[in-house]
């Protein structure tokens, strides 16, 4: 089925397109900060990716593609990172509003903590597979720069946010590992996966989650102080 992946994406992103304009969520009003941060994660993101198809730590299976490629990645890849991204905002904005404990409190740096240990000890015992070194690497360094410099109390929501977000990941995730659409080179990772799932793929989100919803809070959170500032102008 070359349309494969593309439905998946259309399937991930549908939901939360549906009820962009939710009168409760409003994040149709999130817009603005959310579109930069996915543009910039994006970027970013997808030149890890052409540069592991370089590597052949991973490739794409032609079978469940349209064929249309951005350099050596296929379209779907591409809109990959945009319906996540997109897809877990939506999941973030959701819980402010229909979850308003905060499960997590304040016990979100113990949480990042276990996580950076968890990078530190597939670094050292997998230093040899590239895509477990370079994405414990990165995570540990994401996940320092949020403890130790901006130390933001959203931490807590981007944590339950994940959590939530792994449910729709192994429905994902699971058929593209699965069929596969994506095939990753076992000289590369550990090994280690759950079903199909490789286990760096989550610690892949991870990170790529914590850079598109630390971009959306920043400039989420320079929208409010312009918007204040204004309003004290014309004061």
């Amino acid at each position: 089925m070359k349309s494969l992946y593309l439905w998946l994406n259309i399937a991930t992103i549908s939901f939360p397109l549906l009820f962009t304009f939710d009168k409760r969520i409003n994040f149709y009003k999130r817009l603005p900060f959310l579109l930069p941060a996915i543009i910039i994660t994006g970027i970013l993101f997808l030149a890890w990716d052409q540069l592991f198809v370089i590597w052949h730590v991973w490739s794409f299976n032609p079978d469940y593609l349209l064929g249309y490629y951005v350099m050596d990645l296929p379209i779907e890849e591409v809109l990959f990172f945009f319906t996540v991204p997109y897809a877990c905002v939506f999941i973030l904005e959701s819980t402010r509003v229909y979850i308003k404990k905060d499960i997590f409190g304040k016990s979100h740096r113990y949480i990042t903590l276990v996580f950076m240990l968890l990078s530190c000890f597939l670094f050292y015992k997998y230093q040899r597979q590239l895509y477990t070194t370079v994405t414990c690497l990165i995570l540990f360094f994401l996940l320092n720069i949020q403890l130790i410099v901006i130390k933001r109390n959203y931490m807590s929501r981007f944590y339950l946010t994940y959590f939530i977000s792994i449910i729709p990941m192994l429905i994902v995730n699971g058929i593209l590992t699965a069929k596969p659409v994506v095939q990753y080179n076992p000289m590369h990772f550990t090994g280690i996966r759950l079903g199909t799932i490789p286990v760096e793929d989550f610690l892949y989100n991870l990170a790529m989650l914590l850079t598109c919803i630390s971009l959306y809070e920043m400039f989420r959170r320079w929208g409010t102080r312009n918007r204040s500032a204004r309003r004290k102008q014309s004061v």
